[in-house]
C-alpha cells in the first residue's frame, strides 16, 4: 500500500488534519452547538511529538488542554473519496493528542478569528507509535482513555462519534486531497481539562497502545 515507511509517519507527513466536536458529549461541555458537518481544522507538522519529549505550553497561553484522540494514518492518497472505499485508504491508527490552548482559543472565536494560535503550536500533537490497520479490525468501536497524574479523566468511544471515520475521509477528500502519511484526528470524548508544569499523561487503547508525556512550559 505504502511507498515510505508509515509507521514513522510523523517524520514526513505533510498535514495533519483535526476534526473538532465530533462528539456530542464534548461539544455540549464547552457550550458548543453539536455540529451538522464536520469541523475541520489543520496542524502543521512542527506540532508532532513522540514519546521522550514534554508537552511544551506556550508563552502566551494559562489554560492549555488535553484531547485524548483516534487518529487515522493515510496509507493510499486519493481525492473525493467514496465512502464505501474509505478504509482501503487507511494504513493504521495512532493514540494521539489534541493540545488545546483554550484561552486563546476562547479569545479567537470571541474575535471571528481563526485557531492557529491555539491548536497549531509546536508539541500540541503528541502521537503514539504506529499502530497497524490489523490491530483495530473495528475503528467504529474503539476505547480510548487518559489519565492525568493517575486520575481518569477521559474514558470515551469511538462509536460515539457523529461522523464516522468512512465519511470523515470522503468528505475531507472533497476538500483536501488526502496524502500518504497524512494524519486525520477524529475528535475527542469529553472529559477535557487543563494541565499542569510538570503534570504526567497517560493514555491509552487497552491491549494495543498506551504513551506516557510528561508537562513542561517554554
Amino acid at each position: 500500500m505504502t511507498s515510505r515507511n508509515v509507521s514513522r509517519f510523523w517524520e514526513w507527513g505533510k498535514k495533519i488534519i483535526c476534526v473538532g466536536r465530533n462528539y456530542a458529549d464534548h461539544a455540549k461541555e464547552l457550550n458548543n452547538v453539536v455540529p451538522t458537518e464536520p469541523v475541520l481544522f489543520l496542524k502543521t507538522p512542527s506540532a508532532y511529538l513522540t514519546e521522550g519529549s514534554p508537552i511544551l505550553i506556550p508563552k502566551y497561553s494559562n489554560s492549555v488542554h488535553h484531547e485524548i484522540e483516534l487518529g487515522v494514518v493515510i496509507g493510499k492518497g486519493g481525492t473525493a473519496i467514496l465512502q464505501s472505499s474509505a478504509m482501503q485508504h487507511v494504513a493504521g491508527y495512532a493514540l494521539c493528542l489534541d493540545m488545546t490552548a483554550r484561552d486563546v482559543q476562547d479569545d479567537c472565536k470571541s474575535k471571528g478569528l481563526p485557531w492557529t494560535l491555539a491548536k497549531a503550536f509546536n508539541t500540541s500533537c503528541p502521537v503514539s507509535e504506529f499502530i497497524p490497520k490489523e490491530r483495530i479490525p473495528d475503528p467504529g468501536n474503539v476505547k480510548i482513555w487518559l489519565k492525568v497524574n493517575g486520575q481518569m479523566r477521559q474514558n470515551g468511544c469511538t462509536s460515539q462519534m457523529i461522523f464516522s471515520i468512512p465519511f470523515l475521509i470522503s468528505y475531507i477528500s472533497e476538500i483536501i486531497t488526502l496524502e500518504e502519511g497524512d494524519l486525520i484526528l477524529t475528535g475527542t470524548p469529553k472529559g477535557v481539562s487543563a494541565v499542569q508544569v510538570h503534570d504526567e499523561l497517560h493514555a491509552g487503547i487497552d491491549d494495543v497502545v498506551s504513551m506516557t508525556f510528561k508537562v513542561g512550559r517554554l
